[in-house]
């Protein structure tokens, strides 16, 4: 939420108002558009990978989750949970010739993936109307997985994060296949799935620019310790890490200690010269 406030604060309004939708840009998170388990795309012809038979309200798994698709008896097709167990309906292709076969054992999505590539070719594909009605024979009136599939929301640079901050009613799935996520600076940043194929202002991020600063510390060293043992100068270093941590600095500041010339780090400090030093300095 700390990275969605800065942003908000960061957001010029002004210059994001240009269309009806205005004050929205884009982040990095996206919903992968739903794919066939096959991914050989000399299989399919102009259009076959977008074949769909869904449902009526089907899909209905939001994008929070991944989701694979299972046909009914009747040969309409449904989303569900992909560690849900069903029949699955492997496809055989030999050249031109496709075959579908039902395997009468109960498997997760990723289990009948993984039978149908070791035991067929791949789980089925369904390009066509024809395809569809050969499955749905293939599957002898039970419910069956095939082999369509969509993962669950992403960030763009690969990473996995828990946060989510999706306004109201949000996301919907009314945008097709593949859906982008636009963040709402008109409130606070709230996210909305949209059509990734929308013009719209965008934010990009960098690596965080490294800069170097020396201090000089000052110790007293009461216990008589010898400051330039190794292990006591990384027992300090540790301290001063929770300190500068507990006054809110990045967990990514990195401490080390600098030696001289002679090889130390810590020297013992000269009162005599300290106060000659002082002395010349007030006159």
């Amino acid at each position: 939420m700390e990275v969605m406030n800065n942003l908000t604060n960061m957001a010029d309004l002004d210059n994001m108002f240009y269309s009806n939708n205005s004050y929205r840009a884009w982040i990095g998170l996206n919903a992968d558009s739903w794919t066939w388990s096959l991914s050989n795309t000399s299989f399919y012809k102009p259009g076959e990978t977008e074949f769909r038979l869904w449902g009526d309200g089907e899909p209905n798994i939001g994008y929070n989750d991944k989701a694979c698709t299972g046909m009914y008896p009747n040969g309409l097709w449904y989303d569900y949970d992909c560690y849900s167990k069903t029949y699955p309906v492997c496809a055989d292709v030999k050249g031109s010739d496709v075959t579908f076969v039902i395997v009468p054992t109960r498997m997760t999505w990723p289990e009948a993936q993984g039978y149908c590539r070791d035991h067929r070719t791949d789980l089925a594909s369904v390009r066509n109307m024809t395809e569809n009605q050969k499955v749905q024979e293939a599957a002898r009136g039970n419910y069956v997985w095939i082999g369509l599939s969509r993962d669950s929301w992403k960030w763009s640079d690969g990473s996995n994060s828990s946060f989510s901050f999706w306004k109201k009613g949000q996301p919907d799935n009314n945008n097709g296949n593949k859906t982008c996520v636009a963040a709402d600076f008109s409130q606070s940043g709230a996210w909305e799935d949209w059509p990734c194929d929308m013009e719209r202002a965008f934010i990009c991020y960098g690596p965080v620019v490294s800069k170097k600063v020396m201090m000089k510390v000052k110790f007293e060293n009461k216990k008589n310790l010898d400051l330039n043992d190794p292990a006591v100068m990384e027992a300090m270093l540790k301290q001063l890490k929770q300190k500068l941590r507990a006054q809110g600095l990045d967990d990514n500041i990195k401490l080390s200690w600098r030696k001289q010339a002679d090889g130390k780090v810590f020297h013992k400090e000269d009162k005599k010269t300290n106060k000659r030093r002082r002395k010349r300095e007030e006159l």
